[in-house]
């Protein structure tokens, strides 16, 4: 099996990593086609000693690393969450957030986070709580919950008060979530994609969206089925079953490109 045959599995995933840390689709992927430009470049270069998976993550993290964000290409939209992750990142360091993302969101080991961002577990563990608390800090907001199976929603119903934030409803449709989110605007949005009433939970977001803006999070047992490519993608997005972790850091990276929890 060839390299590019090995990689292409964790590619959706990489890319899903890679918006979450920008909080921008076109910027995430401009530093992935990158990672993969190095790749083809020097195929030498790739990392032989480790898992392939991590190779790929410690080739898109040395691009990172050696690129300087403001001059990737922008698009519409892409200058207000810059100024919005500047404006957290006063309280909050760019190497915190990615061990954030790498641990709780991506499933790294503490020591394969440590090689990727090449620092000490124990580092790793300090920066991760540390992101976690200031992101805490600066982020609380009204969540409205569209999932139509009740265990999950009760469940997320828990994470999100465990969070400190406050649950402005869970609803079961399509119909149901868009009146809510009219009748309480919500500062962030779970969403499932199929619902009860066989509406899906994408064109909800969708109605949502067309009246204003809201950072939303998709759950689903299918995420390679939103990570094609070929349309827009959610930029945040979690699998079914998932971690409490996993949506802690989620809704965290959500909120932190919300203009709307910015302290004056």
């Amino acid at each position: 099996m060839s390299l590019g045959q090995k990689l292409a599995p964790h590619l959706p995933f990489l890319r899903r990593y890679a918006r979450a840390l920008t909080g921008s689709q076109s910027h995430g992927d401009n530093y992935v086609r990158a990672s993969l430009e190095a790749i083809v470049a020097a195929p030498d270069d790739f990392p032989k000693d480790v898992d392939v998976r991590v190779g790929l993550y410690r080739t898109f993290q040395a691009i990172w690393n050696s690129t300087n964000y403001d001059e990737m290409e922008s698009q519409a939209g892409d200058a207000d969450r810059e100024a919005i992750a500047q404006a957290r990142l006063s309280g909050i360091t760019p190497l915190s957030r990615q061990a954030l993302l790498l641990t709780a969101m991506e499933g790294f080991t503490v020591t394969d986070t440590a090689y990727l961002i090449e620092t000490t577990p124990e580092e790793v563990e300090a920066l991760v709580a540390d992101a976690i608390a200031e992101i805490d800090r600066q982020t609380r907001t009204d969540v409205l919950i569209i999932e139509d199976e009740p265990i999950i929603a009760m469940d997320l119903e828990t994470i999100v008060r465990d969070l400190g934030h406050s649950v402005s409803g869970v609803a079961v449709t399509r119909d149901e979530a868009v009146a809510q989110a009219h009748a309480h605007r919500p500062g962030l949005v779970l969403a499932d994609i199929q619902l009860a009433d066989d509406s899906s939970g994408i064109d909800a977001v969708k109605d949502i969206l067309t009246e204003f803006n809201v950072p939303v999070i998709f759950i689903t047992a299918f995420p390679e089925r939103l990570l094609t490519g070929e349309r827009p993608e959610p930029t945040f997005l979690i699998t079914k079953p998932f971690q409490r972790s996993t949506v802690k850091a989620a809704i965290s990276q959500a909120l932190f490109f919300n203009a709307a929890t910015i302290e004056a």
